[in-house]
């Protein structure tokens, strides 16, 4: 397959034309989301197994390779809650190093998908997927903050989910009155905020999760509350650069990684280009999905280099540079740029955070991104479309995220064999004079080739000459050409003959190229029904006409039908 990719980012479209009202409402909007972004990435951090530190640096190095370099206007990238199972797992089984690895490796596949143009295909996993794995990610991210929600006294909770249920329920007796009561207090305080927000927008300056943040924070420092904070965990946050390296994957390390890496890849991907898809719809552009994989791979790439998370793009951060004016990337690039003075000049101040109140934030994330009311509404739709999700949904829950985007795309695979299997039928159309014309209607592959064995069977016929009129058949596979050539021994041991009319541009190139026409000869692939009706006739007569000569011991003329059937 040919390359036809163009590294074209929208920033240099954008620039075209940008003037200073332009610039004062993109910075006014990446000012904003870069307030929104800083608890998020913290919480997000920690939730992930690694430090807060690692999810700003993330945030900012990520966020200005997705700006600079992406496929939408108002992308806003950094790390996501999705990550959270995944990340974590990794780090409890190799370690946060592999994970770093895991995440370059991801970054590089995410460039050769973009590369290659499969963007578009990322969105062809089925919707009943995308929907069971989002709320079942947002179910295992709230019960990965538990611990540090109710405070409970546990050094280390295991990523698989009923061993992390069992330590949990056997510490919750023990929880801290203190902790659980900050923390439920931010939560409420949150959704309350944004609740408020909505009615007086002007109040919007302040994010929900900052205010939480911050009053979270006075409330603990001003009261004395004996809470963990992140300087008590963490030490704060380091002021300065981060240190930089290769996160290359350790020779006995790398077979496990990869299926991680893939996973990472796969989220990333279709977490960015949804949100990019919902992002257009309300700025009324278009986004370059090829391009915005390139620039998700080349973030993953980086990011691990500076010891930050996997990252993509934040439909919550988007939605709030669209609402806040942003309209092109210098929104995003102004958004890095506010984390990075604030790492930079206030990162001291972070110590004073509490673990609770992120974990808190992290709580509200959870809650807004699961689409609860999809399982409210299973009722009104298919069978197939309710297994699939319920069953992605609890595979994500219970076991991880790989696997139930595995089975669940399987699942989806198979009702869909199963769908076009049911669709495709024979049905008889002429049936006289020695000859049967059937016609066939769906998708003749490897799916529907038993079905229509069965009902061939069923129309089981002495006819001499029978005719399928394939003008309704969408398209044929490998399968279904061995039906055919089947087909064709079966009638040719009866002594008969099959022929085969008005196939479309699919089947007829298949059938050329896998060598049937010319097995069963070009003359016998008709046009329309009329002509194999006329050529099937003319067969009989010259088998008739063939079969008296024989009886009156004459030869039969050699001037047949066979020779001016007429071709498709």
């Amino acid at each position: 397959m040919s390359i036809a990719f163009r590294f074209k980012p929208k920033l240099l479209e954008a620039l075209k034309g940008y003037d200073r009202p332009a610039f004062l409402r993109d910075a006014s909007a990446g000012f904003t989301v870069g307030v929104l972004a800083l608890p998020l990435a913290m919480a997000f951090a920690i939730a992930s197994g690694v430090s807060p530190a690692a999810g700003l640096w993330t945030a900012i190095v990520a966020g200005l390779i997705i700006s600079a370099c992406g496929g939408s206007r108002v992308q806003i990238g950094g790390p996501t809650g999705a990550f959270i199972p995944i990340l974590y797992s990794i780090v409890v089984a190799y370690g946060v190093s592999n994970m770093l690895a895991a995440t370059f490796l991801a970054g590089w596949l995410l460039v050769a998908l973009g590369l290659a143009g499969l963007g578009s295909l990322i969105r062809m996993i089925p919707v009943s997927v995308v929907i069971g794995f989002t709320n079942g990610i947002a179910v295992v991210i709230a019960i990965s903050q538990l611990r540090d929600f109710f405070g409970l006294p546990v050094d280390s909770v295991p990523a698989e989910f009923f061993a992390r249920w069992r330590v949990l329920s056997q510490a919750a007796p023990d929880l801290d009155p203190l902790t659980t009561l900050l923390a439920a207090g931010t939560f409420v305080f949150i959704l309350l905020w944004s609740r408020v927000v909505k009615r007086i927008p002007r109040l919007g300056v302040m994010p929900a999760q900052l205010a939480g943040l911050l009053l979270g924070t006075l409330v603990a420092s001003l009261c004395g509350l004996e809470v963990e904070t992140l300087g008590s965990r963490f030490n704060g946050i380091p002021q300065g650069l981060p240190a930089f390296g290769f996160p290359l994957p350790s020779l006995e390390h790398v077979g496990k990684l990869l299926a991680p890496a893939i996973t990472i890849a796969l989220l990333g991907g279709i977490e960015s280009l949804l949100s990019a898809r919902v992002a257009d719809a309300q700025i009324n552009d278009r986004h370059d999905p090829n391009q915005e994989l390139v620039a998700q791979g080349l973030a993953n790439i980086v990011s691990p280099m500076v010891g930050g998370v996997a990252a993509t793009g934040a439909i919550a951060r988007t939605a709030t540079n669209i609402r806040s004016g942003g309209r092109t990337p210098v929104a995003g690039i102004v958004h890095v740029l506010t984390l990075l003075i604030i790492v930079l000049v206030a990162a001291p101040l972070a110590a004073y955070v509490p673990v609770c109140v992120l974990a808190a934030i992290v709580m509200v994330t959870a809650w807004g991104m699961g689409e609860w009311h999809e399982f409210a509404r299973l009722r009104h739709f298919s069978w197939n479309y309710r297994i699939i999700l319920v069953s992605t949904f609890l595979l994500t829950v219970l076991f991880d995220l790989t696997i139930a985007v595995e089975i669940g795309m399987v699942l989806a695979s198979l009702f869909f064999i199963y769908r076009m299997q049911d669709l495709t039928a024979v049905r008889r159309l002429h049936d006289g004079d020695g000859i049967a014309m059937f016609s066939l209607h769906g998708s003749l592959f490897f799916g529907s080739v038993v079905k229509l064995d069965a009902q061939m069977a069923a129309h089981q016929t002495v006819a001499q000459v029978t005719v399928l009129d394939l003008r309704d058949v969408l398209n044929i596979d490998t399968s279904g050409v061995d039906w055919l050539n089947g087909l064709r021994r079966d009638l040719h041991g009866r002594g008969g003959k099959l022929l085969l009319c008005a196939a479309g541009e699919q089947p007829r190139s298949l059938l050329q190229r896998s060598g049937f026409i010319d097995l069963l000869g070009a003359e016998n692939v008709l046009s329309d029904r009329e002509a194999a009706l006329l050529h099937a006739s003319l067969l009989i007569a010259q088998r008739e006409a063939g079969g008296s000569a024989r009886q009156n011991g004459a030869e039969p003329s050699g001037d047949g039908p066979g020779k001016s059937g007429e071709n498709a």
